[in-house]
């Protein structure tokens, strides 16, 4: 095959001038990742998101130095989480008895994920015109701001998977090659159980190479020494009782379909199938602006949308939306892989509906269509995250009054606790059940509330009464008041 022709986010030096279009969504989409993957850094440790919904446990456990007992030996499948955010933020703390500086590591540890994984897959991608790097950055503007905010550890493995992608296929044929991408391959395979899907969709665009290239064969061989060591990680280090029958139900729940029927998801969908409409209106009208048209019309009815009508807030939903994550960035790999191995000359077989995809590289009415469906996909996620941050600031001001304030509610078990249904109701989409009590020690002034706010509704309890009384014994550079409530939370609710 020719190595001529262009790639929906990719460009050919020789063929840039016949479609300006895809140079200009490359640009784009670089530029977008990029921007998105440094405002996560910025605006997550600013507003102390690393807190929210599970973040409070993780933070908590970081802060008083017990990550490892707390939680994440329930889940070491996942230990590269551990290992690259919560284990340094831990050691931060130890070393200089900062519990509030241990909790800003670990958040920008986190959410820097995906501008570290960024810039590692620009160093590692040699494919034609850097187009992996480019469709790294195009997946990490669309899906990733579906989970911001939410401790997901699909967030590292998103970010893992670009870099492990870019070098399983232009890693040098050296015994240093395996050296690299073996630690990048385990590192992604245990940050989440859906990673392992990362890594047969790796494999999967190795194949295209052909069985017998060098890539794939590699790639075959650190994927096996890579599983053999997860399957040992798994089968060395159980949950505990308590924790592995919620571990299996989560599990069962990934992949429902109810996880698309979201405000955030509706919006998504309902914003690309009236672009797609009026696209095609407008391409009848004017064919060069058409995309123009069409996305200034339809982002003109989400304002409306936005100041008259939405109620929604984007904010549970972002856990169970891991699920996108799991199943689209494969999807964009594949694209990346597709069109470097053809611009390559290296397309071993044939793909399903090959022809058309060849075809679409110099197709500029796709390039503005994706362009303008892209610049409106942004806008959803800028506006939903801007809505989602507000309220944040505001519930955890809520829930900082409540933990100083002498409201008691006696029912819940103890006169210091005091109830989330003080909260205002407009607020209680941000609420996580479960952790509230950590966070509520964790916004008190010097970490000292006067009351734990617990919610009425819990009804899942992460520490064992062993554990919490064991953490509440020990010296610890965070405060003993708030350990000694949560230990008798702890205590109240599981022995």
């Amino acid at each position: 095959m020719a190595r001529t022709g262009l790639d929906p986010v990719g460009r050919s030096p020789a063929r840039a001038a016949d479609v300006p279009a895809a140079e200009a969504l490359r640009s784009f989409a670089i530029a977008a990742g990029l921007t998105c993957a440094a405002l996560f850094v910025l605006v997550g440790v600013c507003f102390g998101l690393q807190r929210y919904a599970d973040g409070s446990i993780f933070s908590y456990a970081v802060a008083v130095r017990d990550v490892w007992a707390f939680h994440w030996h329930n889940i070491s499948g996942r230990s590269s989480v551990y290992l690259l955010a919560m284990l340094p933020a831990e050691g931060y703390v130890r070393l200089t008895g900062d519990p509030d500086g241990g909790i800003v590591c670990y958040g920008l540890l986190f959410f820097s994920a995906q501008l570290a994984g960024l810039l590692v897959t620009w160093k590692a991608d040699r494919s034609p015109d850097r187009l992996v790097f480019a469709y790294a950055c195009f997946s990490t503007a669309c899906i990733c701001p579906l989970v911001f905010g939410f401790p997901t550890e699909m967030w590292l493995a998103h970010a893992l998977f670009w870099p492990t992608l870019a070098a399983a296929h232009y890693a040098r044929r050296d015994v240093l090659s395996f050296a690299c991408l073996f630690p990048l391959m385990l590192a992604m395979m245990l940050s989440h159980e859906g990673a392992l899907i990362y890594a047969v969709a790796i494999l999967v665009t190795l194949g295209l190479r052909g069985f017998k290239d060098h890539a794939f064969l590699r790639g075959v061989l650190v994927f096996a020494a890579a599983l053999a060591v997860w399957f040992w990680v798994k089968a060395d280090i159980r949950p505990d009782s308590y924790i592995a029958p919620v571990l299996e139900r989560a599990a069962f729940e990934v992949f429902s379909l109810d996880i698309l029927t979201g405000s955030l998801m509706r919006l998504l969908s309902s914003t690309l199938a009236l672009y797609a409409f009026a696209f095609w209106i407008a391409y009848l009208l004017n064919r060069t602006k058409a995309h123009v048209y069409a996305a200034a019309l339809v982002a003109a009815a989400l304002a409306a949308y936005w100041l008259f009508f939405d109620r929604g807030l984007h904010a549970d939903q972002r856990y169970y939306l891991r699920t996108v994550v799991v199943v689209a960035a494969p999807v964009f790999a594949g694209f990346a892989a597709y069109y470097a191995i053809l611009r390559e000359d290296r397309l071993a077989f044939p793909v399903p509906f090959g022809k058309y995809l060849a075809a679409a590289r110099t197709n500029e009415t796709l390039f503005r269509f994706i362009a303008g469906a892209f610049f409106l996909v942004l806008l959803v996620h800028a506006v939903e995250s801007v809505k989602f941050v507000s309220a944040w600031n505001d519930y955890t001001k809520a829930v900082r009054a409540l933990a100083a304030g002498d409201a008691s509610d006696p029912k819940l078990g103890d006169p210091r606790f005091v109830s989330t249904d003080r909260l205002p109701a407009r607020l209680k989409p941000l609420a996580w059940f479960s952790t509230t009590p950590y966070l509520s020690a964790l916004l008190a002034p010097g970490f000292n509330p006067r009351r734990l706010v617990v919610d009425p509704a819990d009804n899942y309890f992460w520490l064992s009464c062993e554990t919490a009384t064991e953490n509440a014994k020990s010296a610890r550079a965070f405060p003993a008041g708030p350990r000694e409530l949560i230990r008798v939370f702890s205590c109240l609710h599981r022995n």
